[in-house]
């Protein structure tokens, strides 16, 4: 069981009613439900069209000021009023606790690369965060029990930027993690929760955050911690960074590390959500948990465990799959199969392949993730017509 941490501390708490501009400002409704926006244009309309990040407004503004908009009735009337709203949307049963009172589900667990929120968290892309983010919200409004794991990018996407010869030139601005409307993660003794990942030679400390959006909650990793080596604290420094390995680091930190995370915090999903193949070495981390609380081999633990993983596919075609050499699956992952899923290399590679005995085929994550599902979907109706004829290969009969 893990605590948030608490608002930082250099913000003026002592000034009656900042815990409630705290609280409205580190919920991600508003990127939404826009009936705070006054609020916070009445604190800085500058800044506020500049960002449309509450929380560094927040942070931006003097003790002087904060002060002067708390003395005034009509603000403290509207903060009052926004904060018992923000509330009520998170406390009133929603559609899924009237319609579905009595269901089983406790938590569904939805495993994304990018989350499109709010410029205001910077880590996203484009379409496949998009989708990610909605469903978010939408799950918020809905009251569906979702609960997103992603990764925190030091750079998120880039800006472009055209010079004077007409070529394109991408910025990588520096995310702040402090001006970011996201909380660090702590045990019940105070200490920052990180989870320890093993790679050839070295562990990595993975550390966790959270972002509220409404009744859902978003944890984020990063990699960007004083106790790693520089080259793996680069391993969240973008999103889709160059290079197979890179992508290769980001995705186990997504599927394992993001699976282990579940475990510290107690919490456990019936439904797996893998959004697109990034997020396939889950099901082999949830497997390997059903080994160790069962005694179960893996064979049967993937068995068991892949009824609850749902795989939607949002690639049209078939070269934008991950693909990763044998070698590099063998260098990362071949002593995690043996020691902990109790299989051989090859076993493992098989999973990834479309003919198993093919000793030089590539590592595909999609081809991963169809096997350790037991569902999957694409983005629309085209697509899955689409994704139907890229998959066939697995399915011979």
């Amino acid at each position: 069981m893990a605590v948030i941490d608490p608002a930082c501390t250099f913000l003026p708490t002592d000034i009656e009613g900042v815990d409630a501009l705290i609280e409205l400002a580190l919920d991600m409704r508003w990127s939404w439900n826009h009936s705070v926006d006054a609020l916070w244009r009445e604190i800085d309309p500058t800044l506020w069209d500049l960002t449309y990040n509450p929380w560094m407004i927040l942070q931006s503004v003097s003790r002087d000021l904060i002060e002067r908009v708390l003395a005034d009735p009509a603000v403290r009337a509207m903060i009052d009023g926004l904060l018992q709203a923000s509330r009520e949307a998170t406390q009133t049963p929603a559609w899924f606790q009237r319609h579905h009172a009595k269901d089983p589900l406790t938590c569904v667990a939805y495993f994304c690369m990018e989350f499109m929120l709010s410029e205001a968290l910077p880590i996203y892309s484009g379409g496949l965060g998009n989708v990610a983010g909605d469903q978010l919200k939408a799950a918020a409004d809905l009251g569906v029990p979702v609960v997103g794991v992603g990764l925190l990018y030091q750079q998120g996407y880039f800006r472009q930027v055209i010079d004077r010869n007409g070529a394109q030139q991408a910025l990588y601005p520096y995310n702040e993690p402090g001006q970011l409307p996201i909380r660090v993660l702590r045990d019940q003794n105070g200490e920052r929760l990180r989870i320890r990942i093993s790679v050839p030679g070295y562990s990595i400390w993975v550390r966790a955050w959270e972002v509220r959006v409404g009744s859902v909650k978003l944890f984020l990793l990063d990699t960007n911690d004083p106790a790693n080596f520089p080259a793996h604290r680069g391993i969240t420094s973008e999103l889709y960074g160059e290079g197979t390995e890179l992508r290769l680091n980001q995705e186990l930190l997504l599927g394992i590390c993001g699976w282990r995370l579940l475990e510290t915090l107690a919490i456990k999903p019936e439904v797996c959500h893998l959004n697109e193949g990034h997020a396939a070495f889950l099901a082999l981390e949830r497997a390997r948990a059903f080994m160790e609380e069962t005694g179960e081999p893996f064979d049967v633990a993937l068995a068991a465990t892949r009824a609850g993983n749902l795989f939607t596919t949002h690639t049209p075609v078939a070269a934008g799959l991950d693909r990763f050499a044998p070698g590099l699956i063998g260098q990362y992952l071949g002593t995690y199969a043996r020691e902990r899923l109790k299989i051989s290399l090859d076993d493992l590679l098989a999973l990834g392949r479309r003919n198993p005995a093919d000793q030089s085929e590539e590592f595909n994550m999609a081809y991963l993730a169809v096997r350790g599902s037991g569902a999957v979907n694409g983005v629309s109706t085209l697509h899955g017509k689409v994704s139907r004829a890229i998959l066939q290969p697995l399915f011979p009969r």
